[in-house]
């Protein structure tokens, strides 16, 4: 009792506030009454989500994987410790357990996002749309930052003319020569920036934009660019060429961006698809698997929950990720 109290003396005014409301609590009276019990419960639900949302916004937050994508570095289903404070934290995001969104600040990063990690962002939102209709957390790998040139050549990245190797769990989905060509050929018409018809597989060359980049803007390429300039909070009109009502002709970037794939080149929707990640949207890095269960069977059947906890893939807790 004695150390606890010592601890929180040195912590100056925000250990007097909890070394009070320590005391108060414990010398508080004891409930008797249904209203005096439900009144008390409701207490320690708000207090609990307050340290949680707190705690979530500005060091640690729980992240579950969604899809396949970045297998087999992680699986879909899994539960991971993410470290937000890396790089910067923030005043909370969503509301915990609700997955309700809030107005946030994110303070500088510590360390800014470099190629090879792993980074949790928020989603931009897919190719056509500057704003995404919900928010969503999305996990991938960085493989180029902003003010690198980066190319995709028979799957091979390349980054500043060096290539990016595969990372050690990467992997591609075995296509035959056959498949492949019939997947390229819808990509032209999915990939980002639209109508330069790349694919997944032959992409650019294309420059991470930088904060201060100019772009040029032509008859041509104004409608690659618009939904990105939207995205930084422009009124855009690619049909009259126009940003916020004038005519424009060139674009200075506001933002510092970077460029995510999947683990699972072939199976997933990423950078090459809706374009770059915001710098200041990277929220964090997973750290381990703290939990792990099976979303669907490999033939793509949707386990119930029963199957899932059924069967808990107990060999991937404790998964290191990097």
């Amino acid at each position: 009792m004695a150390l606890i109290e010592s601890l929180y003396q040195r912590m100056g005014r925000l250990g007097t506030f909890l070394l009070k409301r320590r005391h108060d609590r414990l010398n508080a009276p004891k409930p008797e009454t249904l209203k005096e019990h439900l009144v008390a419960w409701v207490k320690t639900i708000v207090w609990s989500l307050t340290v949680v949302t707190i705690i979530n916004g500005l060091a640690l937050a729980s992240f579950v994987v969604p899809t396949g994508s970045m297998e087999s570095t992680v699986l879909a289903g899994e539960f991971l410790f993410v470290n937000k404070f890396k790089f910067g934290p923030s005043t909370p995001q969503i509301v915990p357990f609700l997955n309700m969104p809030l107005p946030y600040y994110k303070l500088p990063p510590i360390i800014a996002p470099k190629q090879g990690d792993v980074i949790v962002f928020v989603f931009p939102g897919n190719r056509e749309v500057a704003d995404p209709p919900a928010f969503e957390y999305y996990l991938k790998r960085c493989v180029a930052v902003a003010g690198d040139t980066l190319q995709i050549r028979a799957g091979r990245v390349f980054v500043n003319g060096a290539e990016y190797g595969l990372p050690e769990h990467a992997q591609f989905m075995g296509w035959s020569p056959e498949q492949r060509a019939m997947v390229s050929e819808a990509d032209r018409e999915a990939t980002f920036p639209p109508g330069r018809g790349y694919t997944r597989d032959d992409y650019g060359p294309i420059r991470i934009p930088k904060q201060g980049d100019v772009i040029r803007l032509t008859p041509e390429n104004f409608h690659e660019w618009a939904v990105f300039i939207a995205r930084e909070g422009h009124q855009v009109n690619a049909d009259l060429r126009t940003i916020d009502g004038q005519p424009a002709t060139a674009y200075t970037v506001k933002r510092d961006y970077v460029f995510g794939m999947g683990d699972n080149r072939d199976n997933s929707l990423d950078s090459r698809f809706w374009g770059f990640i915001p710098e200041e949207d990277v929220v964090g890095t997973p750290m381990i698997v703290y939990w792990s269960l099976p979303v669907e069977t490999p033939d793509g059947r949707r386990l119930s929950l029963m199957q899932r906890l059924k069967n808990i893939r107990w060999g991937r807790i404790g998964t290191i990720i990097n």
